[in-house]
């Protein structure tokens, strides 16, 4: 039997967790739970679930700094990040420290079960493989497909799950043009945008910084202004 998906639930309102753990309990997810920025940190690490839902506010340490702290030790579980706020500095802020996503309270259960889904479907990792059995990016990156593993110059890059899938998505479409609405239903797998085509930007932005050379200059990851992003297979 298929072992159960963990979903770690780091929220300081009691009875904000109990619908959460009663509604993913449900939908087959086994759940942890913490009430404080310090021991949602000490849980990630200890417990390595396989996605965390992270407020922002929390007593002891706030929900950026959990996310900055996983991000900087290595720890590429996917991250949302649940927040009462609308502006919009807080959610790019997240994104910047390396959450996949983010969701603004009050929201619904059916679309937090959704976003549960669609992050945690690719979690699952194949055993280490040589950079020579993945995928040949162009230039100086390998992607390994078996691995889910990008290379540069033959040395490991640290990509979120997100930024992995992002990057995979567009190479395997070499000048093939996606909008941001494009990128949100085929790698994001949201039927919806508005605001959250934001998300794109910020993510395209932290995988350049890790992928180029020059991300004020890009050769792989290109902008046709006006219209959205592209491989380019140069």
């Amino acid at each position: 039997m298929e072992q159960k998906k963990r979903v770690l639930i780091v929220e300081d309102e009691k009875n904000i967790v109990d619908i959460i753990r009663f509604n993913l309990n449900r939908e087959g997810y086994e759940t942890l739970e913490a009430y404080d920025g310090e021991t949602g940190l000490a849980l990630a690490r200890a417990e390595k679930p396989d996605l965390i839902l992270l407020d922002v506010m929390l007593p002891k340490l706030i929900g950026f700094d959990v996310c900055k702290a996983l991000r900087g030790e290595g720890d590429n579980v996917p991250v949302i990040i649940l927040t009462a706020r609308e502006e919009e500095e807080d959610k790019v802020l997240g994104l910047e420290l390396g959450a996949d996503d983010y969701i603004t309270k009050p929201f619904s259960m059916r679309e937090l079960i959704a976003r549960v889904r669609a992050n945690i479907r690719r979690t699952a990792m194949a055993a280490p493989s040589a950079p020579e059995r993945g995928m040949s990016a162009g230039g100086a990156l390998t992607i390994d497909t078996a691995a889910n593993q990008v290379y540069k110059n033959g040395a490991p890059v640290e990509l979120t799950l997100r930024e992995y899938e992002l990057l995979t998505f567009l190479a395997s479409h070499p000048d093939k043009i996606f909008s941001r609405v494009d990128l949100m239903e085929q790698v994001w797998n949201y039927g919806y945008v508005g605001d959250d085509a934001r998300t794109v930007d910020v993510t395209v932005r932290r995988l350049r910084e890790k992928i180029e050379d020059d991300p004020s200059e890009p050769a792989y990851i290109l902008t046709r202004r006006g219209v959205g992003y592209y491989y380019s297979a140069r």
